[in-house]
Formats: C-alpha cells, structure tokens, sequence
C-alpha cells in the first residue's frame, strides 16, 4: 500500500473528535483510499494508537469480533448505542457529511 495513503487514512481517523462517528466509506472518502476495506486494513493493522472505535459500518453497527469494546468506548464518549447500533443522524462527524455534500452529483 501507498504510504502516503496509508497516513492519510490515519490521520482522518485520528481527526474524528470525541463523541461523533464516521463509517469506513467516509474516511476512504475522505482520504481518497479506494475502499472502505482499505480503512478496515489499515485500522487492523496499525490502528491501536487512533480512535478506531470512532469507526463504523454503513449501518452504525460495529464488526462483531470487536464490538463489546467498540461499544464500551463510545458510551465513555457519550455515544448512545441502542440495540448493537448508533443512530448516524445524531452522531455522524459533520465533516464526513459536509465532504458527501460537496462532491458533485453523478448523471446516474
């Protein structure tokens, strides 16, 4: 992998703040990785100094393997998880939001 594209992927991770979320597809957005299974594999494998546990699937649930602790650390933050979910509306990082909005519209 790109190292360029490799601290990139971290360094959005390490800009999620306290208390918000973003989902795998918005930090390979917002790094330009080309996947969110990219951002999965850099967090898998060199994750444990970042706030991976800011990261999310698409759905706002957790990956199964890690998601007691996941959960844990997010409630500490004061993220609400109801039922294995935490509700994207309310918790989502504004800046993986904003970076959606700004990109232009495809023709489909």
């Amino acid at each position: 992998m790109d190292e360029q594209l490799h601290e990139m992927v971290r360094e959005v991770v390490r800009s999620i703040p306290r208390g918000r979320v973003a989902t795998y597809g918005d930090v390979a957005d917002l790094s330009r990785a080309p996947s969110p299974r990219l951002v999965g594999q850099v967090l898998n494998q060199d994750g444990h100094d970042l706030p991976w546990h800011r990261v999310l699937r698409a759905n706002g649930t957790c990956a199964p393997h890690i998601a007691d602790t996941q959960h844990q650390l997010l409630r500490e933050e004061g993220v609400a998880v109801v039922d294995g979910k935490v509700d994207l509306r309310t918790y989502r990082w504004q800046d993986a939001v904003k970076g959606k909005a700004d990109e232009p519209t495809g023709l489909w």
